[in-house]
């Protein structure tokens, strides 16, 4: 058995998988796109806070060492009669001829001329008289670094604004940075903590004076709930900890006053959980990091929430009595029958999903254990195994990364079966396609022209054929309502994916079977088909 034969059938699974991966990444993360909440003041660094002024400097700049200072002294005749520039050297002074050493290191940009001022008059009674000018003030660097998206060091003003520095870091990362946790680090001590709520809610923002080496230090995000329906912007709200009460959502997503009900959908105890409640009594209650909430004005307490993904036009959520079935309610969704491919509608269930990943991770588990188990009866055998060990578990790895949708076919042929719809689902309306997709063991993938009068070795002849690998009685047609069919001689239609498996010599690979098995878990998705 051939150590590099092994390894390459190894690889070219691996590569096979995340060619599946790949293949379905485009459309999730479109649809990623378009269901993100956008975090709480996210628009904030939209604005021009890091815009350069060019009306002077700030009146509570205070200066420091390196800024420049223009002098202008006129009076008596034996006074100093000057029209200079001046520098603050490293003490924080500047240097007036006759006068001596003023300290002007801190002093607000508004108090410099009476600071000088009052020294020249410490000399000169009367009939001096001085005007003072900062020309330029000495830049900052500032190292911004933690939950932003371009962490790095950046240049400023000492008077600059955290907010300043935050947009030229390219603002906090909307999935890992905390809009509430925010220092200021000097010498590795925080000497200032930002809350940016407290700036977007009632203007208040910690005025400090940055030094050089100064870190803006972005912390991790906290835990967070997704608020939508009758309050002033969709928006996910930020709180410290795993919980908070509910009126502190209240506060920050500021409900319409008709909103009487609360929606909150989310995670217990690892199952999905849901809950209607009155306002009042919401305020009450603690909110869980990840809990989703729909503030609605009176909806029945006996409803369930639906979303509705796709083709359609109208509404994309339905609040449905519990018992109501699929088709009662596709009665009252709109489609435009040109462009809504209604027969192969399909559901995405919360409880499917779960199912599915732990039927992959079961999968997942019994190869790894046969992969650690598997005994050698010889060194040459031994480092086989642990070569192939090696190449298993990086698959392992990429395969647990895999995210199922829980996806439920509830139609066939153009029929669609009347299901009782649970919380949460998301009903998708497939938008109808002429395309065919050709993936996997073939010589060029892609995407073709639906031709009524080809078969499934047409396509696979148009896309250049089979591959060496490929295993020509292994190959699967995945319908756009998510069935999943395997078979050389079932009729191709529009919207269809064919997957071509490869060819694995099961005397090279002992655990073929078992990653097998996983793969096709991932190429379909471990979709649950209805009963028809």
């Amino acid at each position: 058995m051939s150590t590099n034969n092994m390894i390459k059938q190894v690889q070219l699974i691996w590569l096979f998988v995340l060619l599946l991966l790949l293949g379905g990444g485009v459309a999730a993360e479109t649809l990623s796109k378009q269901n993100v909440y956008q975090p709480f003041g996210a628009n904030i660094f939209k604005g021009n806070s890091a815009s350069k002024r060019s009306d002077g400097l700030d009146q509570n700049y205070r200066l420091a060492a390196g800024d420049k200072v223009a002098l202008h002294i006129w009076g008596v005749v034996d006074a100093v009669q000057t029209d200079s520039v001046v520098v603050v050297d490293a003490s924080g002074k500047i240097f007036i001829p006759k006068v001596g050493a003023v300290k002007v290191g801190g002093v607000r940009a508004a108090d410099l001329q009476g600071v000088v001022k009052r020294k020249l008059r410490e000399r000169y009674k009367e009939g001096v008289d001085v005007y003072v000018n900062i020309l330029t003030a000495t830049p900052v660097s500032v190292f911004v670094t933690g939950g932003v998206l371009r962490p790095g060091q950046y240049a400023g003003l000492q008077s600059d604004s955290v907010l300043s520095f935050l947009q030229q870091a390219g603002g906090i990362d909307p999935l890992r940075g905390s809009y509430r946790n925010i220092r200021v680090m000097r010498y590795n001590r925080p000497v200032a903590t930002v809350d940016l709520y407290a700036f977007l809610l009632w203007g208040k923002l910690p005025r400090l004076q940055f030094r050089d080496g100064d870190t803006i230090l972005v912390g991790p995000q906290g835990g967070t709930v997704n608020v939508e329906g009758e309050v002033r912007g969709r928006f996910s709200f930020e709180f410290g900890g795993k919980s908070t009460r509910g009126i502190e959502v209240v506060k920050y997503a500021r409900p319409y006053k008709k909103a009487s009900n609360v929606r909150i959908s989310g995670t217990r105890n690892g199952k999905p959980w849901s809950n209607y409640l009155p306002i009042n009594t919401f305020k009450n209650i603690r909110i869980m990091d990840g809990d989703s909430l729909r503030f609605v004005t009176d909806a029945p307490l006996n409803t369930m929430a639906v979303t509705i993904e796709g083709s359609y036009l109208g509404n994309s959520y339905y609040s449905i009595k519990k018992g109501t079935r699929l088709k009662e309610l596709l009665d009252y969704i709109s489609v435009d029958p040109n462009e809504a491919d209604i027969g192969n509608i399909y559901l995405k269930r919360k409880s499917v999903a779960l199912r599915q990943k732990k039927n992959l991770e079961k999968s997942i588990f019994r190869l790894e254990r046969a992969v650690l188990t598997t005994p050698a009866s010889s060194d040459g055998e031994a480092l086989i195994r642990s070569k192939e060990a090696e190449l298993v578990l990086q698959f392992v790895k990429h395969a647990k990364e895999v995210e199922v949708d829980g996806r439920v076919v509830v139609s066939d042929h153009g029929r669609v079966s009347n299901v009782r719809l649970e919380e949460g689902d998301v009903i998708v309306i497939p938008k109808k396609s002429d395309v065919v997709i050709v993936s996997g063991e073939v010589q060029i993938p892609q995407s073709m022209v639906y031709a009524s009068n080809a078969n499934i070795y047409d396509y696979v002849q148009r896309s250049g054929g089979f591959t060496e690998r490929a295993e020509k009685k292994r190959i699967i047609i995945v319908k756009p309502n998510g069935q999943v069919l395997m078979g050389a001689h079932i009729k191709v239609s529009p919207g269809d994916e064919i997957m071509v498996f490869p060819k694995i010599d099961e005397k090279i690979m002992q655990y073929n079977k078992d990653m097998m098995a996983i793969i096709f878990q991932i190429a379909t998705a471990a979709k649950a088909v209805g009963i028809f």
